[in-house]
C-alpha cells in the first residue's frame, strides 16, 4: 500500500519521513507545552490565556495526527518514543518554570515562530515534490499562523492593562 504512496513523491522520501518526524516532535512537545501552561499559569487574564492555551493544546495534538498519518502512508515509522521528541525536535521546548502570563506567552509566541519556520522550510520542499503532504503543511502552518497571533494579540492586551495600572 505504501509503494503507491511513495511512487508518488518526487524527493527523497526517507528524507521526507525524517523531516516529518522532526515535525511530529515539535508537535507533541507544543502539545505538552500548551497543555502544562494553561495547568500552570498565573497572573492577570489568566482565563483568557488558559482557554487560548487548551485551544492550541488541541490543534496541535489534531497536527501531530496529520504528520504521523502521513509517516505511515509513507511506509515510515512515526517517533516512537518521547526521549527521541527532545533529540530531533526543531523548536525545542520551554517548561513553564516561570508560570506568569507574559512569560507563558513569549514562551509560545517564541514556539509558534519556530514552527511557522519549520512549516515554511517545508512548504518550499515539497511544493514540487509531494503534494499531499504540501496540503498537509498547508493546513498546519494556517493554524500556526493563527496561533502566533492569537497570542500577540492577548500579549498585547496583557501590556495596555498592565500600563494602565502602573
Amino acid at each position: 500500500m505504501a509503494e503507491i504512496g511513495r511512487s508518488i513523491v518526487k524527493m527523497d522520501v526517507d528524507k521526507l519521513i525524517n523531516l516529518l518526524n522532526k515535525a511530529l516532535s515539535d508537535e507533541w512537545l507544543a502539545y505538552y507545552q500548551y497543555w502544562i501552561g494553561a495547568k500552570v499559569v498565573k497572573g492577570p487574564m489568566k482565563d483568557a490565556v488558559i482557554s487560548e492555551l487548551q485551544l492550541h493544546a488541541t490543534e496541535e495534538l489534531t497536527h501531530a495526527n496529520l504528520l504521523a498519518t502521513r509517516i505511515v502512508q509513507l511506509g515510515g515509522t512515526p517517533v516512537l518514543s518521547p526521549q527521541e521528541w527532545l533529540k530531533i525536535t526543531n523548536c525545542g521546548y520551554d517548561a513553564p518554570e516561570d508560570p506568569f502570563v507574559g512569560v507563558i506567552l513569549d514562551q509560545n509566541i517564541k514556539g509558534e515562530q519556530c514552527a511557522i519556520s519549520t512549516y515554511n522550510k517545508l512548504l518550499d520542499i515539497t511544493k514540487d515534490a509531494d503534494p499531499i503532504t504540501y496540503n498537509i503543511i498547508l493546513q498546519i502552518i494556517t493554524d500556526e499562523v493563527e496561533h502566533e497571533e492569537d497570542l500577540a494579540a492577548l500579549k498585547e492586551d496583557l501590556e495596555l492593562m498592565l500600563a494602565k495600572h502602573k
